[in-house]
């Protein structure tokens, strides 16, 4: 009789739970197909782009804005090693390949879209300091010397990201869920660096808009200047690269952070935050602005140089 009692008591608190622990699977892997699908898109037109880049570079001359561009094609691979994991993952909606894996897959995305970002800004300043006859400060800053901040770079990056990743990033959902086959769900790490995401997406947000801004002013200035003898200018042709790649750094990181602001305090987006970083992903297809170029070139070799 008491247990009947007791059964009858708790039968809306186990209700209430049942109902919990139903919801809870289906909302895990509610955008999983979706992120399955940006996922394979990114790593297959992103492998293509890379390979058929890397063979036009090599027989182009080094230069600081070249430099800069190795290093984001460096980027780019990096990042596509990790994204076969990702798939995996939203494909069987199971991670078994441990919690230490799962931290550095995760970080690797935000490394990509952080490097990128930087190899976009120095690209798209090296571009316009040409534009605007500085020409000089351009070449006083040497190969050599691109080279050797780019080690110092990698260097740093491969020393302090894996001594964060293995003492910070995610520690507290691994001590958690040390045999948990769930992944990415490393969205109370944000609430110890608030400060910090505020201000670097506010920064990105900036410069972004601003360094776009300033590269489709210098196009409006060589347009009006040469009109329709502007597509066979060598210096309307780079610079148009150059907008295409703060284009892509618009389309590609802005929304993200916009959204970001909002998720720093509403956490329980996560599902959406992960969306929304999926499609920074697609800045891997940068390389495609060069390809379209070289082949216009191909086809109409009259028109360039």
């Amino acid at each position: 009789m008491d247990s009947t009692v007791a059964m009858s008591t708790l039968s809306p608190t186990t209700s209430s739970m049942m109902t919990v622990t139903t919801v809870k699977p289906q909302n895990d892997t509610e955008y999983h197909t979706l992120l399955l699908i940006v996922y394979s898109v990114v790593l297959l037109a992103g492998t293509i782009s890379l390979s058929l880049m890397i063979h036009i570079m090599k027989s182009s001359t080094f230069s600081t804005t070249s430099i800069a561009v190795l290093n984001l094609i460096f980027a780019h691979f990096i990042f596509l090693l990790t994204v076969p994991f990702r798939i995996y993952y939203y494909a069987t909606h199971r991670w078994s390949l441990g919690q230490g894996w799962c931290k550095m897959v995760s970080s690797m995305i935000h490394i990509h879209m952080y490097m990128s970002f930087i190899f976009y800004v120095i690209i798209l300043i090296t571009r316009l300091l040409t534009f605007y006859n500085k020409t000089g400060r351009v070449a006083s800053f040497q190969r050599i010397h691109a080279f050797l901040v780019s080690a110092v770079v990698w260097i740093v990056l491969l020393v302090v990201v894996p001594c964060i990743i293995h003492f910070k990033y995610g520690k507290d959902h691994e001590e958690a869920n040390n045999t948990s086959t769930l992944c990415f769900k490393f969205a109370k790490n944000i609430e110890s660096a608030e400060e910090f995401n505020y201000i670097a997406s506010t920064l990105i947000i900036f410069v972004a808009i601003t360094l776009t801004a300033l590269q489709a002013k210098v196009l409006w200035v060589l347009y009006r200047k040469h009109h329709q003898g502007c597509i066979s200018q060598q210096d309307f042709g780079a610079q148009l690269k150059s907008l295409c790649f703060a284009l892509i750094m618009v389309i590609c990181l802005v929304p993200y952070h916009i959204f970001r602001l909002y998720y720093v305090s509403h956490i329980d987006l996560q599902g959406i935050n992960e969306v929304f970083l999926s499609l920074t992903t697609f800045n891997c297809l940068d390389m495609l602005t060069f390809l379209g170029r070289r082949t216009c070139n191909f086809c109409f070799p009259g028109r360039g140089a």
